[in-house]
C-alpha cells in the first residue's frame, strides 16, 4: 500500500513531470504551516473541492487554516481536487489523495472539513472521497475513518448532500469549529485505543462522537433525522429521531470579527486573486430579493479603518503582494469607505499597491470616491444593475433608477477609467422580452457615454445570469425560467450586444438548471448526485466539463422529474426541505417581501428603517456575550454615519 508520507512523495517524483502545474500538488510555499505530526494531536484536513488555482484563493479556507494552526493541540493542512492528469496517475498507482504539507493521506486526519460555496462542487466532493479511498457514504464508515464536515453558503440547504457528509456547519465557522475540535479531542481520549475494536462497537463509538457534535449550535447532523414527504412528491417536514437532536439548526453568527489572517500562503503559480483578500464588511442590508448571500450572512458587522491598514501592512510584509481587495457583499455601503480610501492613500503608494473593490453599489458610488480610487485603474469598474428597467429594479428590491446608473457611467468615464462591467440576470420572476431588451439599451447608452469621453478606448463588458430562486431568499416560493425562454432571451442579446467596444458573457442554461437542481434539492437529490458521479460527473462548474447527460440519466435512473424542483411554483404554505435551518430571518418576513414584489413593492435599507426581519433577537442575545462595541444593530449602524458618507448616500 502506498499510504505512508515517504511512499506517496517518492511517487509523486515520477509521475509529477507528467502533469500540467506540478506546483498545484507539491505544497512547500512561502507561508506554508508545517507542524509536527507525531506530536500534534488532532489532525484537520481543509479541502476546497476544485483545482488549486480556484481554491486557493478561498478566504473562508484562509481563515480556519490559520485559526486551527494557531491551536497547540492541532494542525490544518489543505488538498484541492486534482485535475484529471494527476488522477488518471493517482487512480493507475493506487495512490491515494493526501494533503500538500506532510503528504499524509486523507484517510489519516482525524477530521476532514470540505468548503462547499456553491453546488456545482457536489460531485467533486464525492470524487476526492473516492480517491482518498474514504466511503462515500456516511453510514459506511467507521471508527478508522476521518470525520466528514462540510460548510459554506451552499449547505443552508444540506439535504441533497445529507448522505455523504457527517456533521454540517451551518453559518459562520470561526468560533464552532474551535468547539468541533474541542469536542472531537475529548472523544478521541475516550475512545483510544482505536484498534481491535468489532465493527458494531465501531460504529456506536463514532455515534457518540456525531451525537456529541449535535450539541452544538449550528452544527446539523443529518443521520439524526427522518424525511417525510407528502403523497404529492412534495416535502412534508423532517422529524429529529435521536433523543436531544434539536428541531431547528440555527446558524452560528460571530459576535466580533476576529483578526484577519495576514500570514497567508503564497502560491508558486498564478491563483484566481493574486493579491491580500481583506473583509471590510460582513452582512448585508440591502435585502435584493434574489440574493441568498444577503439574507444568509446577517447581520451587518464592520472592521474598523485603523485595524484594516494595519492588517494590510502587517500582510504586504508577510507576502509582498501587490494588490489587497476590501472584500465584502457591498464594499461602498461600509461605513467609512471614504475614510478608509484616504487612509489607504496615505499609508501606501499606489506606484507599489494597488486597491481593488470588488462589489459596488450604484447608488453609493461616488464621484469622490472615484477619486479617492485614484490610479488603481487596471479592472474598471464592476457595476450590477441586475435588471434594465426600473419596474424590474423594484421587482427585485434594487431600486436604482436608470439616470443613476447612467450618471454613474459618466462618472466613472470621465475620471479615466475604460472600462465598465455590466451584470445583469435574466429570468427574473415577472420579467417580459421587453425588460431584456432593455438590457440591450442600457448596456449600448453606457458605450456612448464612454466613447463621448474616451473615444473608441471606452468598453462595456456584459455579463448575464440566469436567475435561480435560492433557499432563504424571497423568491424561494417562485420558478426558474424553462430552457426554451432562456434560449429566446439569450438569443435576443447575443444578436444585438456585439460589435466595437461591446462584449457579451452569458451562463449556458445547462449550468443554471443544475445548480437549480441542486440548491432547491431535498435528500432524494443525493442517490441522484451519486449516480450523476458514477456515471462520469465531476468539474460541474466547468462548463467544458459539464455532463449533463449524465445528470439527465442519474434523474432518470431515480425516477425523479428534474422540473419538479425548479419549474414548480410554490404554494406559499408549503414546507421547504431546508425549513430547519434557521438563519435568523423569518420564513414570514420572506413571504411578505415575496408578496411585495409581486406588486413591485421596495423595502428600504435595514439601516435606515427595521423592518423586524428577526435577526435581531439573536443579535441582542449575541451582545450580552459580547458587551462593547463588538455588535450593532443597523438602527445604531445607521445613527453613527459619518457625514462622509452621507454624502456618498446622497
Amino acid at each position: 500500500m502506498n499510504d505512508s508520507p515517504v511512499e506517496i512523495n517518492n511517487i509523486l517524483q515520477r509521475i509529477l513531470p507528467r502533469v500540467q502545474k506540478p506546483a498545484r500538488y507539491t505544497g512547500g510555499e512561502y507561508n506554508q504551516i508545517l507542524k509536527d505530526w507525531n506530536n500534534t494531536k488532532l489532525h484537520v484536513c481543509l479541502i476546497f473541492p476544485d483545482i488549486y488555482d480556484l481554491g486557493m484563493s478561498n478566504l473562508g479556507l484562509m481563515i480556519l487554516y490559520d485559526l486551527i494552526n494557531q491551536r497547540s493541540d492541532a494542525l490544518a493542512e489543505r488538498a484541492f481536487s486534482p485535475w484529471l492528469d494527476l488522477e488518471d496517475q493517482l487512480r493507475k498507482f493506487n495512490l491515494p489523495l493526501y494533503a500538500l504539507e506532510s503528504k499524509h493521506p486523507l484517510k489519516a486526519f482525524d477530521i476532514l472539513g470540505f468548503t462547499l460555496p456553491y453546488e456545482s462542487l457536489y460531485t467533486n466532493a464525492l470524487n476526492i472521497l473516492d480517491l482518498a479511498q474514504i466511503p462515500l457514504f456516511s453510514d459506511q464508515r467507521a471508527l478508522q475513518h476521518p470525520l466528514i464536515i462540510a460548510g459554506g453558503h451552499s449547505t443552508f440547504n444540506p439535504e441533497p448532500m445529507h448522505s455523504f457528509i457527517d456533521a454540517f456547519v451551518i453559518g459562520e465557522g470561526e468560533e464552532v469549529i474551535q468547539e468541533i475540535l474541542d469536542v472531537y479531542s475529548d472523544w478521541k481520549i475516550e475512545t483510544l485505543p482505536f484498534e481491535n475494536i468489532p465493527p458494531s462497537i465501531s460504529k456506536s463509538k463514532r455515534n457518540e462522537l456525531l451525537k456529541h457534535l449535535a450539541k452544538l449550535d449550528g452544527v446539523y447532523v443529518p443521520k439524526f433525522y427522518q424525511e417525510h414527504y407528502n403523497l404529492d412528491n412534495t416535502f412534508s417536514r423532517l422529524e429529529p429521531i435521536e433523543p436531544g437532536a434539536p428541531e431547528t439548526i440555527r446558524k452560528r453568527i460571530v459576535g466580533k470579527l476576529p483578526p484577519p489572517p495576514t500570514r497567508l500562503i503564497v502560491p508558486y503559480i498564478e491563483t484566481v486573486h493574486d493579491r491580500i483578500p481583506l473583509e471590510i464588511m460582513r452582512g448585508c442590508t440591502r435585502g435584493c430579493r434574489f440574493c441568498q448571500a444577503g439574507m444568509i450572512t446577517r447581520p451587518v458587522r464592520e472592521r474598523g479603518v485603523d485595524e484594516i491598514i494595519q492588517s494590510i501592512q502587517q500582510s504586504i510584509k508577510n507576502t509582498g503582494y501587490e494588490e489587497v481587495g476590501l472584500l465584502s457583499l457591498s464594499s461602498s455601503d461600509y461605513t467609512n469607505i471614504l475614510d478608509l480610501i484616504h487612509s489607504f492613500n496615505q499609508h501606501f503608494s499606489l506606484d507599489t499597491l494597488s486597491v481593488s473593490l470588488p462589489s459596488l453599489r450604484i447608488d453609493s458610488l461616488s464621484v469622490e470616491l472615484m477619486q479617492s480610487l485614484g490610479l488603481a485603474r487596471r479592472n474598471g469598474f464592476t457595476l450590477a444593475p441586475e435588471a434594465a428597467t426600473e419596474r424590474m429594479r423594484r421587482i427585485i428590491n434594487k431600486p436604482v433608477t436608470t439616470d443613476q446608473v447612467l450618471e454613474t457611467a459618466d462618472a466613472i468615464y470621465s475620471n479615466g477609467w475604460s472600462t465598465i462591467k455590466l451584470y445583469f440576470m435574466i429570468g427574473h420572476p415577472l420579467e417580459t422580452l421587453e425588460d431584456v431588451q432593455a438590457i440591450v439599451d442600457l448596456s449600448k447608452m453606457v458605450i456612448r457615454i464612454g466613447r463621448k469621453h474616451i473615444g473608441n478606448r471606452a468598453q462595456v463588458n456584459v455579463g448575464v445570469s440566469t436567475f435561480i430562486p435560492k433557499p432563504h431568499t424571497p423568491f424561494q416560493w417562485t420558478v426558474c425560467d424553462t430552457e426554451e425562454q432562456i434560449q429566446i432571451k439569450l438569443s435576443m442579446l447575443k444578436d444585438q450586444l456585439r460589435g466595437k467596444g461591446i462584449k457579451l458573457t452569458w451562463n449556458p442554461p445547462d449550468a443554471t438548471f443544475l445548480e437549480a437542481w441542486l440548491s432547491r434539492g431535498d435528500r432524494r437529490m443525493a442517490n441522484v448526485i451519486y449516480q450523476a458521479w458514477q456515471l462520469g460527473a465531476k468539474f460541474d462548474a466547468w462548463n467544458d466539463q459539464r455532463n449533463l447527460s449524465a445528470w439527465q440519466q442519474a434523474f432518470e435512473i431515480n425516477q425523479i422529474e428534474p422540473d419538479f424542483y425548479t419549474h414548480r411554483q410554490r404554494a406559499m404554505d408549503e414546507a421547504f426541505p431546508w425549513d430547519h435551518i434557521s438563519i435568523g430571518v423569518r420564513k414570514k418576513y420572506l413571504l411578505q417581501d415575496y408578496q411585495w414584489s409581486l406588486s413591485g413593492k421596495t423595502r428600504q435599507d435595514c439601516r435606515d428603517h427595521c423592518f423586524a426581519c428577526g435577526i435581531l433577537p439573536k443579535y441582542n442575545s449575541l451582545r450580552k456575550q459580547n458587551p462593547g462595541n463588538a455588535w450593532k444593530c443597523p438602527d445604531v449602524i445607521s445613527r453613527e454615519k459619518s457625514n462622509q458618507h452621507d454624502a456618498i448616500a446622497n
